[in-house]
């Protein structure tokens, strides 16, 4: 457990929304890095931070993983990158890096794995006669449209072939950086087969650069829904995670804020810390705001029966008690007076097109790690 009175680091890591790299909970050793240099925080979509981000090539032979959660919505979920630069103090991903032998701190954030073979691999699944057609998910572990996507183009040529089969997908993500790829989404929309989720948790430009360091601001994820709106793609906004004590206040201005852009639809999670999340975003709350600290931890814990997380199924992401139940509430009432109670759009397989088996792979390719 987190002890405010002993940290490792005095000050929060610039740049990063982890301030230590906590044990691996599957490890019998544990090296403790010496603090790192005192570089510029990273700005949106890329500039170098204090500690640097470490790519390494993902050897897996298959890239639709499926769900068996009945908190989420889809069955198929797909992940170009396992681990997320994006660094977001609250992430419940985190302790995915952590069955890859690193931790759920600044490795999560710093050390990404990078499936490269991903377009390649999504072909030869969708060409395959054991695929039924249904709606996949992208990002639904961690963003597939984080800072490194930029230089990489992992994410768009995966959806190129997502819109060369026509199967439908859903992004969910926090960066603008999705609107570089509202051609191929706005081609699958025309068939019904596309649809676009942006999550915010704040409208606070500050709070969201302490909280999510390397996502995208606020009005920049406002800009995307905007922009994917006009292209006729169908947008929503997913309000998460709400953190209780801390920004469940801002619901209803990024509900009317989200429908202004183009919005169509909107849902809300609450605040969930897994695993070793748990005291990294306690670490947090107590480093940012250590005259509040004390209530907002209260807070998460009165949405938890007295603890800070709660595993259940239907339970995890919408709490218990009178505060979850007063978030609830405020979510449900000003969802309806933005005009974003509408049902989310059901997506299509209607236009399908089994691709042909894939080609030999082109040994011209450029190598993402050159």
């Amino acid at each position: 457990m987190y002890d405010p009175t002993r940290t490792p680091n005095a000050d929060p890591v610039r740049g990063r929304g982890a301030s230590s790299n906590p044990a691996n909970r599957f490890e019998t050793i544990h090296l403790e890095p010496e603090p790192s240099g005192c570089g510029p925080p990273e700005q949106e979509d890329g500039d170098v931070g204090s500690v640097p981000t470490v790519l390494y090539r993902d050897a897996t032979r298959s890239v639709i993983a499926r769900n068996e959660s009945p908190d989420f919505g889809f069955e198929a979920t797909f992940n170009p990158y396992r681990g997320c630069e994006h660094g977001c103090s609250y992430c419940y991903a985190r302790p995915t890096h952590e069955y890859l032998g690193f931790s759920a701190g600044l490795d999560f954030e710093t050390r990404i794995m990078v499936k490269d073979r991903a377009p390649e691999l999504l072909r030869e699944e969708l060409s395959s006669r054991g695929w039924v057609p249904q709606p996949v998910l992208l990002s639904g572990v961690t963003d597939a449209y984080q800072p490194i996507e930029r230089r990489l183009g992992l994410t768009r040529r995966c959806l190129d072939v997502f819109a060369e089969a026509r199967n439908p997908v859903a992004v969910i993500t926090k960066n603008h950086l999705v609107t570089r790829d509202v051609d191929i989404l706005a081609e699958l929309a025309r068939v019904g087969a596309a649809a676009a989720i942006l999550s915010i948790t704040t409208l606070d430009p500050a709070l969201g650069r302490s909280m999510e360091p390397r996502a995208s601001t606020p009005a920049r994820r406002l800009d995307a829904i905007r922009s994917l709106s006009e292209a006729g793609v169908p947008v929503g906004v997913n309000v998460a995670p709400v953190v209780p004590g801390l920004t469940e206040t801002e619901i209803p201005d990024i509900l009317d804020a989200c429908r202004d852009a183009g919005a169509s639809f909107a849902s809300y999670v609450l605040l969930r810390l897994p695993h070793g999340v748990k005291d990294l975003f306690v670490q947090w709350v107590h480093e940012r705001f250590p005259d509040r600290a004390s209530r907002i931890v209260s807070r998460i814990r009165s949405t938890r029966g007295g603890r800070l997380y709660d595993s259940r199924f239907g339970v995890r992401g919408r709490g218990e008690g009178p505060f979850a139940q007063q978030i609830r509430s405020l979510f449900e009432v000003s969802r309806r007076r933005a005009g974003l109670d509408g049902p989310v759009p059901r997506l299509s397989t209607r236009d399908f097109r089994r691709l042909a088996l894939p080609r030999p792979r082109d040994r011209t390719q450029t190598d993402l790690f050159s």
